[in-house]
């Protein structure tokens, strides 16, 4: 099986061991070099083409913001860092994902699926689905995805919540959270699931929809804020 070459830039030796020992543990990642700041990084990727870079952002001399805005065409870029504040403006360099350290195996796994994803072509059969069945009084009724605020768990119920309307039908949100595209929805609480791209604001442990604001567990708010840094 071809593996997806990588390259790991950060200051730090710590955060070396850490990344190559998840590498070493990926069956879809060859590390091909280790570099501990930006000049050694530039020279690699001069003469050498690679799959995927993970790179810190504080890194002396020259961050890690820095050195992608330097490269022509930067490989894709998985970015590892204790500060969140640049998050936002990562993505206008083709990061595709956002790691806050510590990193979990999980959540670097993770990281690398997105990679993926984005290097597999997707046929018409696995693409998105743009709308949800449910049953609703009897009979099935499509709701667009892209109509959904949130969804609530209500007793043996689910409450699907759009702008202009309402759906209750006996379900459960675990359920529902498998036939809805996790790019687009994701759980926040045990009783709740928001659509990621309606999410106005999220301060003190809440997120705003429209005018709704619903709580977000302690267990979901990583993903949470690393997913809002993707929008």
């Amino acid at each position: 099986m071809n593996k997806n070459s990588c390259i790991v830039v950060d200051d730090e030796p710590a955060a070396h061991y850490v990344l190559v020992n998840y590498i070493e543990r990926s069956t879809d990642l060859q590390l091909v070099a280790q570099c501990y700041n930006a000049f050694e990084a530039l020279d690699f990727l001069r003469e050498n083409k690679v799959d995927l870079i993970f790179l810190d952002i504080e890194m002396p001399e020259i961050n890690g913001m820095e050195f992608l805005k330097m490269l022509d065409n930067p490989p894709k870029t998985i970015l590892t860092t204790a500060y969140s504040e640049y998050a936002l403006e990562s993505y206008d360099y083709g990061v595709v994902d956002y790691l806050l350290k510590p990193i979990s195996f999980p959540r670097f796994f993770k990281a690398v699926q997105r990679f993926l994803s984005y290097n597999t072509a997707v046929s018409p059969q696995e693409e998105e689905p743009k709308s949800i069945s449910i049953r609703m009084d009897g009979r099935i009724i499509d709701v667009k995805l892209s109509q959904i605020d949130f969804i609530q768990s209500f007793g043996n119920y689910v409450k699907i919540v759009t702008p202009s309307q309402t759906f209750l039908t006996a379900s459960t949100t675990q359920q529902i959270l498998t036939q809805v595209p996790a790019s687009k929805f994701i759980r926040i609480h045990k009783s709740y699931i928001a659509s990621i791209n309606k999410v106005i604001k999220y301060e003190h442990g809440m997120v705003q929809i429209n005018n709704t604001s619903l709580p977000v567990g302690i267990t979901f708010r990583r993903e949470l804020q690393e997913r809002l840094a993707n929008k």
